[in-house]
């Protein structure tokens, strides 16, 4: 009998270096391990390095067996070659911009993406001529996956399911609906999940926010959270920690030059303030921003301008050195947008290190129910300067002081959330469900 054939829609995919990055390649192990043929697709790596940069070392976790087919989309808005512009955008950038993305929003109601919609069609086609096509998986965002989701479903009666992450009726930072059910968006939106045979979540809020609007389809939607990677936890150190400490940042900057400078400027009262944090250090590292805007935003000259502090920018880390880093850092410091709606994914990844994590984010977060009862939490979640500058006093008594055992207490807190703990399940339930539906088709 031949293997069962997935066509996953991942835009993202690896060695695309965004944070969905391991969720895509773990749900695509997963599937390979049931012994299914998976065919992801994605853009190409010449659209990532003019986006967020590609990591090639995230390649080395892929199952074998995953083929991967990449795609000559484009994003023209990230073009900085001034050469190739138009007489229109060379005049009157932002008015060229506002027409591209108007244009976007015809074939489907999603600004820069929307154009996307044919090239994902005929991709699916061609590999469903080639390789009939069991189940269609998109992974969103762009939302416009949800389109190529419905493609063979219309014409081949091929079944899919979302992988909704975040959702797209709700705006997880403002916590507010996004758009009414009787928008375009939102007729497109209970379509598709209409149809859907599953729909994936990271997490419970969002979850119930699909439950209330779509009360029908409440035992389709499915809570399956992000997790942390083996290879990225840190040997475990038996020794405290010493002064000068180091402490770190490890994630996607998305967050706005404000809020930065709150968490810098409670770090600056700190280290001023705790002989522990003499002469300590403020290590971050990740991606800030993406296309021309990557590296050289306000939040990059706020880094820039806390050099003195001890605050130090070393840029994206490649998913391979992710371990060593943690293990040159003595604390860590969560700065988390959003609030109820949101969890991010580097929580988890946190909580493994068996590290003192400061949690600079709103108190209602997501992520501090993932923290609770995190051994090494120093103080609560605040964006408060004063309440922030006290959680890193905390983070450093804690770096020096903490015992083996409580650090071992603090990595076994994060053993559930190990991503093929919460990838398996989720992944083998959506198997069966395809293989009763064929057998009662």
């Amino acid at each position: 009998m031949t293997a069962p054939h997935l066509l996953f829609f991942a835009i993202g995919f690896p060695p695309a270096a965004k944070s969905s990055t391991y969720r895509l390649r773990e749900t695509a192990n997963q599937f390979a391990a049931l012994g299914w043929r998976v065919t992801v697709v994605n853009a190409d790596e010449a659209m990532w390095r003019q986006d967020f940069g590609v990591d090639p070392s995230l390649l080395e976790g892929l199952h074998p067996g995953v083929r991967r087919v990449e795609l000559p989309l484009r994003r023209p808005d990230l073009e900085t070659d001034v050469r190739s512009f138009s007489e229109e955008r060379a005049l009157d950038p932002a008015k060229w911009l506002n027409a591209y993305r108007k244009r976007s929003m015809k074939p489907f109601p999603e600004p820069i993406y929307g154009r996307w919609k044919k090239a994902l069609a005929a991709a699916a086609d061609e590999i469903h001529a080639e390789d009939p096509v069991d189940l269609v998986l998109a992974s969103c965002a762009p939302y416009v996956l949800l389109s190529a989701a419905r493609h063979l479903y219309e014409t081949h009666g091929v079944p899919y399911a979302i992988d909704f992450r975040d959702g797209w009726s709700i705006d997880v930072v403002e916590g507010e609906v996004a758009f009414d059910e009787d928008s375009r968006r939102g007729r497109i939106e209970r379509e598709t999940l209409g149809d859907a045979l599953s729909v994936w979540v990271v997490n419970e809020p969002i979850a119930g926010h699909y439950r209330t609007r779509y009360p029908a389809l409440a035992d389709r939607i499915h809570v399956v959270r992000n997790g942390f990677d083996a290879q990225s936890r840190p040997v475990p150190s038996t020794e405290a920690s010493t002064v000068p400490l180091t402490f770190g940042y490890l994630g996607t900057l998305n967050f706005g030059a404000a809020m930065l400078k709150t968490v810098l400027d409670a770090w600056r009262e700190a280290r001023a303030s705790e002989p522990l944090l003499s002469g300590a250090t403020f290590e971050v590292r990740g991606h800030v921003s993406s296309g021309a805007r990557r590296e050289t935003n306000a939040v990059a000259q706020v880094l820039s301008e806390s050099a003195e502090d001890g605050v130090v920018f070393g840029g994206p880390v490649a998913k391979g050195d992710v371990a060593s880093t943690y293990e040159r850092w003595d604390a860590l410091t969560l700065i988390l947008i959003g609030g109820g709606y949101v969890t991010s994914g580097k929580v988890y990844e946190y909580a493994a290190t068996g590290l003192p994590i400061v949690p600079a984010h709103d108190r209602d977060h997501d992520a501090a129910h993932v923290l609770r009862g995190y051994p090494l939490l120093a103080g609560t979640p605040s964006l408060d300067v004063e309440e922030l500058a006290e959680s890193f006093r905390q983070a450093a008594r804690l770096a020096v002081g903490a015992s083996e055992s409580l650090r071992a207490q603090a990595r076994a807190h994060a053993a559930p959330f190990e991503r093929p703990h919460q990838m398996e399940p989720a992944v083998r339930a959506l198997a069966a469900l395809v293989q009763r539906e064929e057998a009662t088709a």
